[in-house]
């Protein structure tokens, strides 16, 4: 009898236990897991609920709360969601609705492939991104008579990999009405023998943009859907968009607040006098997903076109330094305006000359400013002697696969003595504290596992050079993790609610297939997610229900 009594009293107390645990959405246990956050012991598990991190810890979570879903990842690994720090995510998805060039062997590959759109399509100009003469054995640049004689009629567009330069026919040059005589300032109309190459670089592809028919809202929000779901299946759960104009931030944040897009999207608005003027005067936006308080600025071109601003002529072309598509005095008045406000400045720099202008614009304009977090995007070529201008202020928001696409030709640009500033991931990590890594694309793939390891191991995917392009630049893969996570989210003034899976963040994490911060290099680009989650809700998944 008094055994009995003794059962009814366990059984009774056992139920009183259950009936006490915390109620929660999910726990993710049994999980090799890297918070990105500060340093746990034994940490396998974690829990979700109203789509936070809740509690973080080991096995012992299962006893402490009780889940309408538990997940055992048999473990898998498992990082905060990962942030592209750098990208252009409406042009991905338009990019979808185009003729891709990206790979091309040869100026006849492009022609190839803009014919066999050409069948397919009922659009009235024929549109297209991805060439790169630096992959073609005639590294010249192309030149548009065999357009003209394909497509008299058709107007034909395609813009450079880089996004910085285009080659047009005849028909796009005349809508344009762009002639020999035509002359636009921060860029170049290119000729051979005064007559027209139909390539543009830079500020003058305007004069093609505006007479191009815009794309539709519809075209807009199917482009940003699939842009999303091409994020949401390499891990991306945040993307930093380097340039938006005022009408796409607005038709994000409809299509956010709607349901109909997910993502997470840090917007820096496209540096135009009505932008400026429209963000000032209405200051940040900032909602669970859209977040708008930087402006991106272009301080000269890409490398890859000789757009980039050199202090001394690019070793291939004699007497050619570049181009600044803003003045150094226009960059430093905006710095100055901008210094007194909420928001960042963001402004890409290529070459040391555009490098050392933007330093100094930053240095003059923050020297009261305690914690503004300006950052230089992509922070490419840097002479030697302007490194000591980066400093905790200034974050570099670079791009590791444009040193492993770059290092068959950078140094034709540049001879081997810039190369000794370019690319210099970890030293500016050291001068800084900290680096945002990004992708670029569509300029470079959506692929955050390629950063990954160009960062790490500054190899292209085919593991070349043997000892890494530039080695000593090379990051460890912690430094590259954090690059992609808690650094990207400090970077946009979100560290406190993302970038790292801790209690009180956004339930926002990505499952993979491989620990790839422990298997060898090889296995690094075979890297595949099972699912992305945000706030706590699978968005992608190959794997999980």
């Amino acid at each position: 009898m008094k055994n009995a009594s003794i059962k009814v009293l366990l059984v009774l107390f056992l139920i009183s236990l259950t009936s006490c645990q915390n109620k929660v959405d999910l726990i993710v246990h049994n999980a090799t897991l890297y918070t990105m956050g500060e340093t746990r012991e034994n940490v396998t598990a974690f829990v979700v609920n109203n789509g936070k991190f809740i509690d973080v810890g080991g096995e012992e979570l299962l006893d402490r709360y009780e889940a309408k879903k538990t997940l055992d990842l048999q473990e898998l690994a498992v990082f905060p969601g990962l942030i592209d720090s750098h990208c252009h995510f409406l042009s991905l998805g338009l990019s979808l609705q185009q003729v891709d060039l990206v790979g091309t062997k040869s100026f006849e590959d492009v022609l190839s492939r803009v014919q066999q759109f050409a069948k397919q399509s009922k659009a009235s100009v024929l549109l297209g991104r991805g060439w790169d003469q630096n992959d073609w054995e005639n590294k010249k640049l192309p030149t548009k008579e065999k357009l003209d004689q394909l497509f008299p009629d058709t107007p034909v567009v395609l813009r450079r990999i880089d996004g910085h330069a285009m080659l047009v026919n005849q028909k796009a040059l005349d809508m344009a009405g762009i002639t020999e005589d035509t002359a636009v300032e921060g860029g170049t109309i290119i000729k051979e023998k005064g007559r027209l190459t139909g390539v543009l670089v830079d500020a003058p592809m305007r004069l093609i943009s505006e007479v191009l028919p815009a794309p539709t809202v519809e075209e807009k929000i199917k482009a940003l859907k699939e842009a999303e779901q091409i994020a949401f299946s390499n891990g991306l759960t945040t993307v930093s968009v380097a340039g938006m104009d005022r009408e796409d931030i607005t038709l994000i944040d409809s299509l956010q607040k709607t349901g109909q897009l997910t993502i997470r999207v840090y917007a820096m608005v496209s540096n135009t006098k009505e932008n400026v003027a429209h963000y000032l005067s209405t200051g940040p936006i900032k909602t669970e997903k859209l977040n708008v308080r930087s402006f991106k600025v272009y301080s000269d071109g890409a490398l890859g076109s000789r757009g980039a601003a050199l202090k001394t002529s690019y070793s291939d072309l004699a007497e050619h330094k570049g181009e600044f598509l803003t003045s150094v005095d226009s960059l430093e008045k905006l710095a100055y305006k901008l210094s007194t406000t909420p928001f960042q400045m963001n402004t890409h720099a290529i070459g040391d000359a555009a490098n050392q202008a933007v330093l100094n614009a930053y240095r003059k304009a923050l020297t009261l400013v305690d914690d503004p977090r300006w950052r230089i995007e992509h922070a490419q070529i840097i002479d030697t002697s302007d490194i000591a201008l980066f400093n905790r202020k200034i974050i570099p928001s670079v791009q590791p696969t444009h040193a492993t696409s770059d290092m068959y030709w950078a140094e034709e640009r540049l001879g081997k003595e810039r190369l000794h500033g370019a690319y210099a991931n970890q030293v500016l990590l050291e001068r800084s504290g900290r680096i945002a890594l990004g992708t670029d694309f569509p300029v470079e793939e959506v692929n955050p596992f390629m950063t990954f390891y160009a960062a790490v191991f500054r190899q292209d995917a085919n593991q070349y050079p043997e000892e890494g392009y530039l080695p000593e630049n090379k990051l460890s893969r912690t430094d590259a993790m954090r690059g992609m996570t808690i650094w990207g989210a400090y970077a946009n003034f979100e560290e406190n609610e993302k970038g790292s899976i801790e209690p009180g963040k956004v339930a926002d994490f990505v499952i993979l297939d491989r620990d790839i911060m422990r298997v060898s290099d090889k296995r690094v680009l075979k890297t595949r997610v099972v699912a992305t989650l945000v706030d706590g809700n699978i968005v992608y998944s190959n794997r999980i229900n």
